[in-house]
């Protein structure tokens, strides 16, 4: 029996999505950690898409493989189990074929930035101090990026890749200047690694003045090399939205629905 658990996670404490062997504390280390201790075998859980080191996500589905129904109210006790930074907000079975990963045809991310210092924000909102920002050129940038097909100058390896063709369906800039805020969100049916971090890199490299429209045009179509990306602080950015064409996940109302007051 399959079953895909939609989860989200504060990612500041942790190493990113992945289990990995060169280090601890990711977020599938502590669910699968989790799960063991519930089921009293291992139990593994492969998840939607990989997330970097500090990312966060209110949408997340990760599957699980059972060999029969639980006994007991999981939700619940994952919950119950799993550390504040985790939290379960529904259970739903699925056929054995269908796959949280591969199955899914759009994602979304949100970025958020700040250049007025606030501690309520500093784990969830990029503080970028003193920067001004021309908000209608980043506007204009954004806008280049949905009408680009090819990402593989925005992807930190791609290489790694067989193609790095991505299909944009939104890419916008919210901006808040009274709340000294700012929002980008993007949403496609893949995302290629450090792909949004640096997306928002250029974004402000714009914003800045220290680049123009025509110079980041030609770097999107891989007419001019800019090798100095250096991806976007990790603790604003959330994977906001996972969608699948069988499958209609419910609104957790949670931390982002938040952040997004007064952007969009």
């Amino acid at each position: 029996m399959r079953y895909f658990i939609h989860l989200g996670f504060d990612g500041s404490d942790y190493r990113g999505w992945q289990r990995q062997k060169e280090t601890r504390n990711t977020v599938q280390e502590v669910v699968e950690q989790t799960l063991a201790r519930l089921f009293k075998k291992r139990v593994s859980a492969y998840g939607c898409g990989r997330t970097d080191a500090g990312v966060h996500a209110s949408q997340y589905v990760i599957q699980i493989n059972l060999d029969e129904a639980p006994v007991f109210d999981l939700k619940f006790r994952l919950n119950k189990n799993l550390p504040n930074s985790i939290a379960v907000f529904e259970i739903i079975e699925v056929n054995e074929n269908q796959h949280c990963r591969h199955d899914a045809v759009a994602r979304t991310y949100d970025y958020f930035a700040h250049w007025n210092k606030d501690p309520a924000l500093v784990r969830y909102s990029s503080f970028y101090e003193d920067v001004i920002l021309d908000f209608a050129e980043m506007k204009k940038a954004a806008a280049l990026i949905l009408k680009n097909r090819d990402f593989r100058t925005l992807c930190k390896q791609p290489d790694l890749n067989d193609n790095t063709l991505c299909q944009i369906s939104k890419c916008e800039v919210f901006i808040n200047e009274k709340q000294g805020r700012l929002r980008f969100t993007i949403t496609s049916n893949r995302f290629l690694r450090g792909m949004v971090r640096i997306c928002v890199f250029f974004l402000l490299e714009v914003g800045k003045g220290k680049m123009t429209l025509d110079e980041f045009e030609k770097i999107l179509n891989q007419e001019k090399d800019f090798k100095e990306k250096w991806p976007a602080h990790p603790n604003g950015l959330f994977l906001s939205s996972v969608e699948y064409p069988f499958l209609k996940l419910t609104d957790s109302h949670n931390l982002i629905s938040m952040l997004k007051l007064g952007l969009a």
